[in-house]
């Protein structure tokens, strides 16, 4: 009995267990083999896909703030650019207003600048009247204000000077 000539009963014998051995380890290890690699294959190209769906997320998160960002930017401007005409409208009729108080006053002064010139002349009027009067009545040496008729060439000479 050599190598070459195996002993049969041993042969037989050995090909059983092997293939009991076989079948025990195929139908209780092996699949706890398969189940063990399976979750550490899910658990390593599962966890990447997680991965990349939260990357995923997160990347279409950024986009819609970025999106939100950029409207809210343009409604900032939008406001901006209303404030600056609404202020602009209300200097121009604010300046308007005070244009016409100013011409008002101007008005209301040209004629009270009117009245008073009227007034001051009537008055210095009489104030050179009555030092003409007194003048006259030192030149002539009588007094003259008891003459009714000295108002009237007064004013008769005025009026002939103004002319």
């Amino acid at each position: 009995m050599g190598p070459l000539e195996p002993n049969i009963p041993e042969l037989i014998l050995g090909l059983i267990v092997f293939f009991f051995l076989f079948g025990v380890l195929g139908k209780a290890l092996l699949p706890r083999i398969e189940r063990t690699l399976t979750e550490r294959h899910d658990r390593t190209d599962g966890g990447m896909a997680r991965a990349e769906a939260a990357r995923a997320e997160a990347e279409r998160i950024r986009d819609e703030f970025r999106a939100e960002l950029a409207t809210a930017r343009h409604e900032a401007a939008a406001i901006r650019q209303a404030a600056a005409e609404e202020g602009a409208a209300l200097v121009a009729a604010l300046r308007a207003e005070g244009q016409q108080q100013r011409e008002r006053l101007v008005d209301e002064a040209h004629v009270q600048l009117a009245a008073d010139t009227v007034l001051a002349e009537a008055a210095l009027r009489e104030d050179v009247i009555a030092l003409a009067t007194e003048l006259a009545s030192r030149v002539v040496g009588e007094p003259l204000a008891d003459l009714p008729g000295t108002r009237a060439i007064a004013e008769e000479y005025r009026g002939r000077a103004v002319n």
